[in-house]
C-alpha cells in the first residue's frame, strides 16, 4: 500500500513538472519536491512502527520490525528506482493513459476548499462533533486477551470450548492457580493448619464455587485428620489421596486451584484475583497467583505500562520531523491533534462493533464482550504514521504554495487542489486492502482490518478534505509562524541540502 501511495505522488508530480519543463529538469524537480515529501512521510511511518519496540511482547516487536523493513524498501525504491524509470519513460508516461485529464482537474478540490474556508467554524464544529461521537464508545472499553471465542463456531477448538462451558460452567475453563510457598515442609502440622485456615477463608467468598488443594480433598476430613494423614506422605494408605498429594504439593510449595462461575476475562474473575493477591495468607505462607485471569491482567498491565512512553516518543519524534519539513511551530501540532481525533473515532467504532456486538450478524462474528488488548496499541503505531503520510503530502504542497505566494488562502486552496485527488486515490487503495481483512474468520484480524480501513477512510475524507482547510483558515498566518532565529537556521540548512 505505501509503495503505491509513494508512486502515485511521485508520478503525479512528474506529470505536472513534465508539462512545464524538460525531462531531466522534471525528474530533478519531482525528486526534490515530491521525493522530499516521500522521505519525510516515510520517516513518520517508521517512527510510528518503531513505537512497537517499546513493548516486551515478541509478536508486537515482530510486527514493528516487519513493518519497518517494508517501509524502508518502499522509500528506497521510490527515491531511486522510480525516478530512474520516470527518466527512461519520459513523455511516454501517458502513452497508455485510459482517461485524459483536462486542465480543470483540480477545480472540484479548489471548490471544496473555497467552500470550507468561507465558513470554517460551520464546517469544523460538525466534523469534530462527528469524530467525537464516533469515539464515545471507547470510554467503556474493556481490554483483555483473547481465547478460543475469537475463532469461528465451526472450528474444533471453539466447539470444544462451547461444549465444556455448557457442561461444567464458565469458571471451570481456567481456575485461579495459587502457589502457596511455605517456610517449613508442606506436611508440617503448623503449615497444614495455616493452609486449612487460608482455604476456608477463600471458600467463604460467594464468588468461589469450589477449591482444589491437599487440604480440601474431602469436606468430611478434619484438620487433625489431614495432619495425621500427611505426617508421612509416602505412607498415605489411599492411592487416590496419595496421588492427589503428589500432584498438589511439593517440599515447600502447595497448589490451590480456585474455581468461579465466571469466564477468566470477566470483571468478576479479575476482581476476585485482585482480592486474592491482597490477602494475607497467614504466618509462614507466601502467595504466588497464576492462571488464565492472572495472565490476562498481567499482560494488559504490562502492555499499557509501556504505552505512555511509546506514544509520547512517537508523538515527539513526529513533531520534530514535521517541524523540519514544514518549518512551522503550529502545523505539526495541528496535524498530531487531528491524527488523534481520527484514531479515537476508529477506536470507538471498534468497541461499538466488536465489544458491544453491533453488526455482528452482518460481519459474521460472535461478540467478544471485550477489546483485544494489543489492538489499540498496534493500530496506534501503524495508523499514526500512515495517517500522517497523507498530512505530509498535503501540507508539503501547501508549504510550497505559501513560499511562492505568502497568501494563506491561496496556499491552502492550491495544496488541496493539487494533492486532494491523489490522496483520495491512495486512501481508497489502502482502505480496500485493509477492508479485505474484514472477511477473515478470526475476529482479531477482522477487527484490525475494520479499524485500519475506517481510520484511513475518515482521515482521508472528512479530516483532510474538510477539517484541515477549516483549521488552517482559522489559524491564518499563524500556520506558518516560526521564531526568526530558528527560521534562519532552517533556511540555511535547507539551502545547503
Amino acid at each position: 500500500g505505501l509503495s503505491i501511495d509513494y508512486s502515485l505522488f511521485l508520478v503525479s508530480r512528474f506529470r505536472e513538472e513534465l508539462a512545464a519543463n524538460e525531462l531531466e529538469q522534471a525528474v530533478a524537480r519531482t525528486t526534490a519536491t515530491a521525493g522530499r515529501a516521500v522521505f519525510f512521510s516515510g520517516l513518520t511511518v517508521l517512527i510510528g512502527l518503531s513505537g512497537l519496540g517499546f513493548f516486551e511482547f515478541l509478536f508486537m516487536r515482530s510486527v514493528g520490525i516487519a513493518g519497518i523493513l517494508v517501509v524502508l524498501v518502499a522509500i528506497s525504491a521510490s527515491l531511486t528506482l522510480l525516478p530512474a524509470l520516470l527518466g527512461i519513460l519520459g513523455r511516454r508516461i501517458d502513452a497508455l493513459q485510459v482517461i485524459r485529464r483536462g486542465p480543470e482537474t483540480g477545480r472540484f478540490w479548489h471548490g471544496i476548499t473555497e467552500f470550507v474556508m468561507q465558513r470554517p467554524l460551520q464546517v469544523a464544529i460538525p466534523v469534530i462533533v462527528v469524530l467525537v461521537l464516533f469515539g464515545l464508545p471507547f470510554r467503556h472499553v474493556e481490554l483483555s486477551s483473547p481465547d478460543a471465542t475469537i475463532l469461528p463456531t465451526s472450528t474444533p477448538s471453539r466447539q470444544a470450548l462451547d461444549e465444556f462451558r455448557r457442561a461444567f460452567g464458565d469458571g471451570a475453563l481456567s481456575p485461579i492457580i495459587i502457589a502457596v510457598e511455605t517456610e517449613g515442609p508442606v506436611n508440617d502440622p503448623q503449615t497444614l493448619a495455616g493452609l486449612y485456615e487460608f482455604t476456608r477463608r477463600l471458600a467463604a467468598d460467594p464468588r468461589v464455587t469450589s477449591i482444589t488443594s491437599i487440604i480440601t480433598i474431602d469436606p468430611r476430613i478434619t484438620l487433625a485428620q489431614y495432619q495425621m494423614l500427611y505426617a508421612d506422605p509416602t505412607r498415605i494408605p489411599d492411592p487416590i489421596l496419595r496421588r492427589a498429594y503428589e500432584q498438589l504439593a511439593g517440599d515447600r510449595l502447595a497448589a490451590v486451584y480456585v474455581y468461579t462461575d465466571s469466564l477468566p476475562a470477566s470483571d468478576h474473575a479479575k476482581q476476585l484475583l485482585y482480592d486474592i493477591r491482597r490477602m494475607d495468607p497467614g504466618p509462614g505462607l507466601r502467595l504466588w497467583v497464576d492462571g488464565g485471569t492472572a495472565e490476562i491482567v498481567d499482560v494488559v498491565e504490562r502492555m499499557y505500562s509501556a504505552f505512555p512512553s511509546a506514544a509520547l516518543t512517537v508523538v515527539l519524534a513526529t513533531y520534530i520531523v514535521l517541524f523540519l519539513l514544514l518549518r512551522s511551530v503550529f502545523l505539526p501540532l495541528k496535524a498530531i491533534i487531528l491524527n488523534v481525533l481520527s484514531l479515537t473515532a476508529s477506536y470507538g467504532a471498534l468497541v461499538f462493533v466488536f465489544q458491544d456486538g453491533h453488526f455482528s450478524s452482518l460481519l459474521r462474528f460472535s461478540p467478544l464482550g471485550f477489546t483485544e488488548a494489543s489492538l489499540p496499541i498496534v493500530m496506534f503505531c501503524i495508523l499514526f504514521g500512515v495517517s500522517m503520510d497523507y498530512e505530509v503530502f498535503l501540507l508539503s504542497r501547501m508549504r510550497e504554495a505559501w513560499d511562492q505566494t505568502r497568501d494563506n488562502r491561496i496556499a491552502v486552496a492550491t495544496g488541496l487542489a493539487r494533492s486532494g485527488r491523489i490522496i483520495t486515490g491512495a486512501a481508497v487503495i489502502l482502505v480496500v486492502v485493509a477492508a479485505a481483512f474484514v472477511t477473515a474468520d478470526v475476529v482479531l484480524i477482522k477487527a484490525l482490518g475494520l479499524g485500519i480501513a475506517l481510520a484511513i477512510a475518515l482521515d482521508a475524507s472528512i479530516v483532510r478534505t474538510l477539517l484541515v482547510p477549516a483549521t488552517m483558515r482559522l489559524l491564518g498566518q499563524w500556520n506558518w509562524w516560526v521564531p526568526r532565529r530558528v527560521a534562519r537556521t532552517l533556511e540555511v540548512v535547507r539551502m545547503e541540502h
